[in-house]
């Protein structure tokens, strides 16, 4: 493991003693492949992250910790890097705890140890659940800042909340759809990855008083605890489809999308109206194809962005500006892609 990093940063980067990173670095035997992993990982992050270091310029050590799919995951850590620059001249160092899934305890553990170990913040993506919070309240009481991205925590002790107004989302969503299928019959599909992230409860509350108000007359078909991943998705699906035939349409608030739209397919069945959340890898793609309706996007750069500022300003680094407002709700189509997105060309 070739590297320009004295052992203290490493480990420091990857939460380990100097002692631990010391017989990774030269073989010393004695170390879970784990830990090798983290260590090598910890290098990579170090070289993704090593053109923003200025000499002079104040280091923030942030601990990204989320639960959520890997397609979500990556974006987040895309945005975040891509936005350093930005933050100048500060100097933001990323720790990244990602899972898919998983106990609660194994969460509350990762927490815990950021903790014991020290951070500058926490950028949270967790489940509302009550050791979640408590865990806040642990990270909180060890002065260390958190902030909620996408789904929040609101009775726990978290600094501020960073995200769109969610069940504005799912109220826009309804009118889309609504708009979109008329008078044709038929009932709506609705995803969710897992009940407890409040995020996802809101756009479901915010979709179903809307579709109650607005159209009655169409049932809406619930599924949930796939926890967004694709296989458990399909299965999911596949079930509620095969219960009922008149689904045609599909309100998508949790991911794994590409496995909802095969079960479709593999029923042979079509989707008259599909529409997502978050402008990741495979809903760009599924939208340039036209099997999603549209995207309800937020600037994730922006959000990530802010969420480092919020702790910047606990630090006193930054001034106050006050309380943050939702992000934007973006209603993106096959036309309308962000910068850096190639939309379709018009029809000449």
């Amino acid at each position: 493991m070739r590297h320009p990093y004295t052992i203290r940063e490493i480990a420091r980067q990857a939460g380990l003693s100097t002692a631990t990173v010391d017989r990774v670095l030269n073989d010393r035997g004695g170390v879970r492949e784990s830990t090798i992993r983290e260590v090598r990982q910890a290098i990579k992050d170090l070289d993704r992250q090593r053109t923003q270091v200025r000499i002079g310029g104040r280091t923030f050590m942030i601990d990204i910790v989320m639960q959520t799919p890997q397609r979500f995951s990556t974006a987040v850590r895309e945005a975040l890097e891509a936005e350093l620059p930005s933050l100048r001249p500060a100097v933001v160092r990323s720790r990244f705890h990602f899972r898919e899934t998983g106990p609660c305890a194994e969460l509350v553990a990762t927490m815990d140890k950021i903790a014991e170990r020290g951070s500058q913040g926490v950028i949270l993506k967790a489940p509302d659940l009550p050791e979640i919070g408590a865990a806040v309240g642990r990270l909180v009481a060890a002065g260390i800042p958190v902030v909620t991205l996408v789904t929040d925590l609101p009775s726990s002790a978290r600094m501020a909340y960073v995200g769109i107004d969610n069940r504005a989302a799912g109220a826009t969503a309804a009118y889309l759809l609504g708009q979109w299928l008329g008078d044709r019959p038929g009932n709506v599909l609705t995803t969710i990855s897992r009940g407890s992230f409040r995020g996802e409860e809101e756009r479901e509350m915010g979709f179903r008083g809307a579709m109650r108000v607005a159209h009655p007359q169409r049932s809406l078909v619930e599924v949930t605890d796939s926890d967004g991943l694709d296989a458990t998705q399909r299965d999911l699906v596949l079930e509620a489809l095969e219960r009922d035939e008149d689904i045609i349409a599909v309100y998508s608030m949790g991911g794994g999308n590409l496995a909802t739209l095969d079960a479709f397919d593999a029923l042979g069945r079509k989707c008259a109206v599909f529409i997502a959340h978050d402008l990741d890898h495979d809903n760009t793609r599924l939208l340039r194809e036209r099997r999603l309706s549209a995207v309800l996007h937020h600037d994730l750069r922006q959000d990530v962005r802010r969420a480092c500022q919020t702790i910047m300003r606990a630090h006193r680094a930054l001034p106050d500006d006050g309380p943050s407002l939702p992000s934007a709700i973006q209603v993106v189509t096959p036309y309308n892609m962000p910068p850096g997105m190639s939309p379709l060309p018009f029809a000449s």
